[in-house]
């Protein structure tokens, strides 16, 4: 290869500090020898990198290029370097984190920002799952940690942390017939209108589903927000927790109807298989310990 990293290291330095000279002083050099470097770039690419008609060395249309092109080089060295390094120290390359659909992911920002404070040079991938999809993600090795999974495991040993019980309430628009219906409302008179649903993501374990009659007309969605605004618009009811449409109830565009059979309050965790977790993830579930106990991670 006739391009170097060390001869894109002294172009940068050229450019950066104004002349070969300035260069040099800052890479610990002497100016012959960043000449050198240069000179010898050019011979091997047969090109002119420096006009060096001037009063001073100006880097030719072609040098620009190639110093433009090479930082790209240079950076992901450095990064690459950084990585390296940290991950000698146990910080993972990446840490990949499932946030369950019922997660507020604004609760995570702060949390977010704090790791970026540590400069682990562990790179963050979210991703979005729903129900069963949680730990399907976790149970497949598509993800690290999970975030807002039912409590409710498949067969495997994880570690388990509970955020908190989700409230579920069975609302409706006023418009819709429902809203008129005697409470409480027993399964066969409910199960004659149209349930919002949100559909499982899971790919290897069987989907789960919940708040459904069997014989029930189910519209499925991809997630509680479009389920949320399909029901405002009386276009179904279905169960949503209550710290989603508090705001809704009181304002009058939904109402909370009683049901004969209710169902029991969900429990949600986060939840990690690794029994040796790197340093990132360690310093997530920590941090989540903290959040729950103080209320900034909650249903």
């Amino acid at each position: 290869m006739k391009i170097s990293l060390d001869a894109l290291l002294v172009l940068d330095a050229i450019e950066t500090h104004g002349s070969f000279a300035a260069a040099a002083e800052a890479l610990y050099r002497v100016p012959s020898a960043v000449t050198y470097t240069v000179q010898k770039l050019e011979q091997s690419l047969d090109v002119q990198i420096f006009d060096r008609s001037g009063h001073r060395a100006k880097l030719t249309p072609i040098g620009e290029r190639l110093l433009k092109d090479g930082r790209y080089l240079l950076d992901a060295a450095r990064q690459l370097e950084l990585r390296v390094g940290k991950q000698a120290q146990g910080w993972e390359a990446q840490l990949r984190i499932v946030v369950g659909d019922l997660i507020d992911f604004e609760q995570l920002i702060p949390v977010i920002a704090e790791f970026d404070q540590l400069k682990s040079a562990t790179r963050l991938s979210f991703v979005h799952e729903i129900f069963g999809g949680t730990w399907d993600a976790l149970y497949d090795d598509r993800a690290d940690l999970v975030i807002g999974a039912p409590n409710l495991p498949p067969p495997g040993d994880y570690f388990t942390r509970n955020i908190g019980d989700y409230n579920f309430v069975l609302v409706t628009s006023p418009n819709h017939p429902l809203a008129t219906q005697a409470e409480p409302i027993p399964p066969h008179i409910l199960r004659q209108y149209r349930a919002v649903a949100i559909g499982d993501t899971s790919r290897r374990l069987p989907p789960r589903t919940g708040g459904l009659l069997d014989g029930q007309d189910v519209l499925t969605v991809h997630s509680s927000q479009a389920k949320l605004r399909l029901i405002l618009a009386g276009l179904g009811v279905g169960y949503l927790p209550y710290s989603m449409v508090s705001t809704h109830l009181l304002r009058g565009e939904l109402v909370a109807k009683e049901i004969a059979e209710r169902t029991e309050d969900a429990p949600m965790c986060f939840v990690w298989k690794q029994d040796k977790p790197g340093k990132a993830l360690q310093w997530f579930i920590k941090r989540l310990e903290q959040a729950v106990v103080d209320g900034t991670l909650c249903p």
